[in-house]
């Protein structure tokens, strides 16, 4: 068979979307025979193969041919996707000076044309990752311009979904979503070539993530899921879809089938020559192992995921608040909150943040970050922010001993836990109500919820969680409805000992300390130490 017949299978195979055929054709026909398309196609299958090296030299042969036939534009778009590529592998300065490449040829360009359009995208994309948000508000709605103007597929799906996200950042929630959609019409319809049709799909989910639009991206992860497998050989976006089935999976309780996501993810990312996310991998790796007890190996995923440049966070403080290092996590949350300023990024912060600083004694700081919770999940239309933001108000309720509120806010997060299918949030909300109505003296249906949970918890595999429930299940009845902290304290009260004593002994600070003995004094309704005392010996907590 003939070098030209080689071509011939080679470009049919790669329409057809038959990456390893054409990628074999192609490489093997030799430079001379290769076309600036032919470099193009050969750079497309090589990206989608992850062969990141073969991928940069083809678009630099294709840039070079476009040159040589005297084709500006097309030399304008290899090298704007030479600097794309270069961009995900960290090579910033490269990258910069391929886009001022482009740039330096398109002022040579008489007229508009729709390359102008991806050089639009490229500054969002460069805005963005500087963040410069203002100036990328600005250029975004020029790259949906320019696709729609141009009747141009993957510009406009790239400017939708690009405009999209600036929208949810700035609170627009649901033009955002709107416009998210609306750039997944065209990407679904296969209009959209498909390493932008990756890029646009792993987005798209990682937006709906962010917001916990899980019912968005479950149904966006199993598109991306057909996607993928209908692509022999694809092992771009592989690693992003595992990823976000592992998501998915953890939200449903599959924790073993959701390790063996992120682990396939790595494995995918380190086939694709590395990704800036495989840092977030390790920190839902991390997410995983914490809930399952694992603390050893969530630390080691933490630290790995810190080490990929993923702060790991706010999974890694509540691993310090499970192993009993109340002060690092409380003083990690308190920056946290005070360098997040976006809704989004706070969404997903504020429901760990209430926990870690109700935990510390802080419930006073945690009480406004509640209901700041409730008005970001009513705003975004979000079920799983609306369930979280109940939670946090039934866990604040609880530690200001005010059974009846968190009765009330417990039992509509269990609702919404309910309907996301979300047995371990579902489990812990349970565990509020359970707390609540012993509070409220009904010992029997406290029980009846608390061994509801320690059963899905046992079911779940979820450890920790389960010791807790049967800890609180075989002392319901603790009078005053203390924490398991607090009752420490109040220990060491009726002991005899200083706030100092108490604070080296529990290895946290005085101030601490001095938080819970206000919050005891309240649940216990005395005003002394000595009432205190008296209280645990009446009550043999001792």
């Amino acid at each position: 068979m003939g070098v030209v017949d080689e071509l011939i299978r080679a470009r049919e195979a790669f329409e057809r979307r038959d990456w390893v055929a054409a990628y074999g054709g192609l490489s093997d026909a030799g430079d001379r025979e290769l076309s600036a398309d032919d470099f193009a196609a050969l750079a497309t299958v090589a990206h989608l193969l992850g062969r990141r090296n073969d991928c940069i030299q083809a678009l630099q042969r294709a840039f070079q041919a476009n040159l040589d036939r005297a084709d500006s534009p097309a030399a304008v778009r290899s090298a704007l996707w030479l600097a794309t590529v270069l961009f995900l592998g960290g090579e910033i300065a490269i990258a910069n000076a391929w886009v001022g490449r482009a740039e330096r040829l398109l002022d040579d360009v008489d007229g508009d044309v729709v390359e102008r359009g991806y050089l639009f995208e490229m500054m969002f994309f460069g805005h963005v990752v500087a963040g410069r948000f203002d100036e990328a508000f600005v250029v975004g709605p020029r790259v949906v311009e320019y696709g729609r103007r141009f009747h141009d597929p993957d510009l406009l799906a790239l400017g939708l979904h690009g405009e999209g996200r600036m929208a949810i950042y700035s609170g627009r929630v649901a033009d955002g979503l709107r416009l998210l959609d609306e750039a997944m019409v065209g990407v679904v319809a296969g209009e959209v070539s498909p390493i932008y049709a990756g890029i646009v799909y792993c987005s798209v989910i990682e937006a709906c993530q962010e917001i916990s639009d899980f019912g968005r991206a479950g149904e966006w992860t199993h598109a991306l899921t057909t996607w993928c497998d209908a692509q022999p050989g694809l092992v771009a976006f592989t690693g992003q879809c595992a990823v976000h089935r592992g998501q998915l999976m953890r939200l449903h309780g599959a924790y073993e089938d959701a390790l063996d996501e992120f682990e396939r993810a790595t494995r995918r990312y380190a086939e694709a020559g590395g990704h800036p996310a495989v840092g977030l991998t390790h920190r839902e790796r991390g997410d995983v192992l914490r809930i399952l007890g694992d603390y050893d190996a969530a630390e080691d995923a933490y630290l790995e995921a810190v080490r990929l440049g993923n702060e790991a966070q706010p999974g890694r403080a509540l691993l310090w608040l499970a192993r009993g290092r109340t002060e690092p996590a409380v003083a990690t949350m308190r920056r946290l909150l005070a360098e997040q300023r976006s809704p989004v990024h706070r969404s997903g912060l504020l429901a760990a943040a209430v926990d870690v600083l109700v935990d510390g004694g802080a419930a006073d700081e945690a009480e406004p970050l509640a209901q700041e919770l409730t008005a970001i999940g009513d705003s975004f239309g979000c079920s799983a922010l609306q369930a979280a933001a109940c939670h946090a108000v039934g866990t604040v309720a609880l530690a200001r001993a005010d059974p009846a509120t968190a009765l009330g806010a417990a039992r509509r997060a269990a609702g919404g836990w309910a309907r996301l299918v979300a047995p371990y949030d579902l489990a812990r909300s349970r565990v509020l109500i359970g707390r609540a109505l012993a509070l409220l003296g009904d010992e029997e249906s406290a029980a009846a919820e608390l061994t509801a949970a320690r059963n899905a918890f046992a079911e779940l595999g979820a450890g920790p969680a389960e010791q807790e429930a049967a800890e609180l299940l075989g002392r319901s009845a603790v009078p005053g409805g203390l924490s398991p902290r607090e009752l420490e304290v109040l220990r060491l009260v009726a002991a005899g000992r200083s706030n100092a004593e108490i604070a080296a002994e529990l290895v946290i600070a005085e101030k601490t300390v001095a938080r819970h003995l206000s919050n005891m004094f309240v649940k216990l309704d005395v005003g002394s130490r000595t009432a205190a005392a008296a209280f645990a010996f009446e009550h043999r907590l001792l």
